[in-house]
């Protein structure tokens, strides 16, 4: 039976239109570090073909190792940058920095982690697997929300998450910026991507 962890974690559901706040799970996640536009930054292709390159090899390894097979998670990031605005009024795709990552299945442990990405290693073709690494988050209390549409049309709805949302609710951000594409830009018009738009938070008081 093939598990997916979409229908499992409660928090890969998101509403549209609206703002949440829920409390996330630690997870694991194999990951890629880099800065730049990504939509012109060699450095973010090489990351997301080394991401999905060891996240298939994992799959494939817990099945043929644990006979537990699963459906390979959504590629997530995480984004940030010296001066927020970058992302909301002053949006400037050059400035920012970012953690392009897969999540990795609670019951595959780092030594399995390490075997699927020494087989990519000895294959080849997956251009950043030295600067993969397991990533442990631990995000907790954030706000989060379904933006339907184009990856540049997020500006007004985080501009409202952080300026109106966050504080209005006696919030303030605490952590990076954090999006989950379940949507396929390669097979999806850009009006009907679907993008979790995720804040870590804490209570102010």
């Amino acid at each position: 039976m093939k598990v997916d962890l979409k229908k499992q974690i409660a928090t890969y559901v998101a509403p549209h239109g609206r703002f949440d706040i829920v409390t996330v799970p630690p997870m694991r996640y194999v990951a890629v570090d880099g800065m730049g536009d990504p939509n012109t930054a060699q450095s973010y292709a090489d990351a997301l073909a080394t991401l999905y390159h060891v996240a298939y090899a994992l799959k494939f390894l817990s099945k043929r190792e644990l006979d537990r097979d699963y459906v390979v998670m959504p590629l997530e990031a995480l984004w940030w940058s010296d001066d927020m605005a970058a992302f909301t009024v002053a949006r400037d795709k050059t400035r920012w920095r970012w953690t392009a990552m897969i999540l990795v299945p609670g019951w595959i442990d780092d030594a399995r982690v390490e075997v699927a990405v020494q087989g990519v290693r000895t294959k080849g073709g997956a251009p950043a697997i030295e600067e993969l690494r397991v990533l442990a988050l631990d995000e907790g209390l954030c706000v989060q929300t379904l933006h339907v549409g184009p990856y540049d049309a997020e500006g007004p709805v985080l501009e409202a998450m952080h300026d109106d949302f966050i504080p209005a609710n006696g919030l303030r951000m605490t952590g990076r910026h954090h999006e989950i594409y379940l949507g396929d830009p390669r097979r999806t018009a850009p009006e009907k991507l679907r993008t979790i738009l995720r804040q870590p938070v804490e209570r102010i008081g």
